[in-house]
């Protein structure tokens, strides 16, 4: 089933086809897990939250009219989830192997690398949680402006605006961080 297109794919789940919903699952599970992740920054939780986002899209799929494309049909129900997330933390608590943080010598490139991964994590996670998706959707996931826009049910302009000022809010909160 990896051949088909997703509108044969949904079309075939909307059938009952068991193995057309696996398939639907293992095609898109690394994105929403990555965007989930990125936003809430647990990945237990993510996980729990992917599970639920899948869910959903079951439940929803005999309802999906196919006006917009399933990907960002899958954003759309990601942010809603990611949003309704009570237990999601204001400030993401970057927890680290603090045995190899030490054992990295500082003028090492990896070190220098895990440094610079870490003080952006922790920056990312001292943004508000929309702020998060949009970054982690389009900056580390590659979702363009347009499915962006279609899935938070905005103008392209004012995705590029939240866009902006997000990448602007976490470049004060990088330079803050460092000094």
């Amino acid at each position: 089933m990896p051949d088909l297109t997703d509108e044969e794919l949904v079309s075939r789940c909307k059938d009952g086809s068991d193995e057309a919903f696996a398939e639907l699952v293992r095609r898109y599970r690394n994105l929403v897990f990555g965007l989930i992740v990125r936003t809430v920054g647990d990945r237990q939780r993510a996980e729990d939250l992917s599970q639920e986002v899948f869910l959903r899209v079951y439940r929803g799929l005999p309802y999906f009219r196919g006006a917009a494309r399933l990907s960002t049909w899958l954003y759309r129900i990601v942010i809603n989830v990611c949003l309704q997330d009570r237990s999601s933390p204001e400030r993401l608590d970057v927890t680290l192997d603090e045995r190899r943080a030490q054992q990295l010598d500082s003028r090492d490139e990896t070190a220098a690398s895990f440094e610079l991964r870490d003080r952006l994590g922790k920056a990312l996670a001292r943004l508000p949680a929309p702020q998060r998706l949009l970054i982690a959707a389009h900056y580390l996931k590659g979702v363009q402006y347009e499915e962006l826009a279609e899935a938070f049910g905005m103008p392209l302009g004012t995705v590029k605006t939240h866009l902006y000022r997000a990448k602007r809010q976490l470049r004060v909160l990088l330079e803050t961080d460092y000094k």
